[in-house]
Formats: structure tokens, sequence, C-alpha cells
């Protein structure tokens, strides 16, 4: 065999796709793909993904890791369920949209401006501080997330929002001094360090 037909049964071979049933929830599953586009068709969101699932899969079996990688197209996923109902061979697509997402963010290569990338941050840092989320701080962090300007001005657009929220009780405006979380936050704080241990003990990153 020539060097040349060796590089190709390599690449053939496909390493990534290995690697993205190794490390990724629900992985296994992405060689199922029958290139059908339900999936698209029934996200809500499909218009706007740069590629929907199945060129997702279509991308890990060609091999193209790094674009697959650095897409944001994960994080676009809203975990709606309507591609794993309508997908005729029933792939946990959601599932796996997440856990690329995942991958992605624990390599350090996800891309960082993503606004669902960064909202989820800000959410998970909000809740696992105390076990309860903040409504108060967390809308603060995503208005002014983009910068002080930027937060004003969403801010002035929100006030009549944020005055209904008051009035019904649904945002409480003393929240930065008054939130409680749950009882065992050194506990909870604990259980999440062990978990993250585990699951990087899982992953051969620890």
């Amino acid at each position: 065999m020539t060097d040349a037909n060796t590089l190709m049964v390599e690449k053939y071979r496909n390493s990534f796709l290995k690697e993205v049933e190794a490390n990724v929830e629900e992985g296994d599953w992405v060689r199922m793909c029958m290139q059908c586009g339900v999936c698209a068709g029934s996200c809500p969101l499909g218009p706007h993904w740069a590629h929907p699932p199945q060129e997702i899969f279509m991308m890990i079996r060609a091999g193209k890791r790094e674009e697959v990688l650095t897409s944001d197209s994960m994080w676009m996923c809203t975990s709606c369920y309507n591609c794993i109902v309508r997908c005729p061979r029933e792939l946990p697509i959601t599932h796996i949209m997440h856990g690329l997402a995942n991958y992605a963010h624990r390599l350090g290569i996800a891309p960082k401006m993503n606004p669902t990338r960064r909202f989820a941050k800000i959410f998970w840092d909000n809740i696992a501080s105390s076990g309860r989320v903040n409504e108060l701080t967390l809308s603060i962090k995503l208005y002014f997330m983009d910068g002080i300007a930027s937060g004003i001005k969403k801010g002035l657009e929100m006030m009549g929002v944020g005055l209904g929220l008051v009035k019904t009780g649904r945002l409480n405006p003393l929240g930065l001094i008054s939130h409680s979380g749950v009882k065992d936050t050194k506990g909870l704080h604990a259980m999440l360090k062990k978990a993250k241990e585990i699951e990087d003990k899982r992953k051969g990153l620890a």
C-alpha cells in the first residue's frame, strides 16, 4: 500500500469520531445519523444554526475536529427536545449537542463570545454560589455583560418589565442583600466539587 493510500485509510478510520464516542455524552449515537435533516427542520432556531445537528454529525464523521469544537452551533440548543421526538432513529440529539458543548468547554476551545455560552456560565455561577438563583444579580450580570453603556441601555428598555415583576413579587429589589440560598451551602459546594472530580477522573482530565 502506498503512503497516499495509507493516509487515506487513517483518515477514514477517523480518530475524532472515536474521541467523541469516548468523551461526549451519548456520542456513540453519532454514527447512527442517516442525514435526513428532520432535526434541523424541527428546531425552532433551525434557520439560525451555522451547522444544524445532522451537519455537525457529518462533520464529526469526516474528522473535522477543529471546525466542530469551535463552532457555536451546539450552544444554540435550547433543550426543546423536538429533534429527539421526531428523529426517525430516536437519536438523543439534544444530549449529544450539550455533550459536545461541554466537551469543547472543558478543552478550552469553545467560542468565548457566544451569548448562549456566556449566559450558561453566568447562570451556573449564580446558582452554584448559593443553591438558588438570585434573579436580581442574574439580571444585572446579563444586562452588563457587554459593558456599562450596554447595560444601562438594556435596563432602560426593560424598565417596564422589571417594574411589573416587582409589583407581582417575581423580583425582589433588595435581592442583593436579602437573598437566601439553601441551608447547607458548604455541603452544596463540597458536593459540586466532588462531582467535578468524579467527572474529570472519568474523562481522564484529573
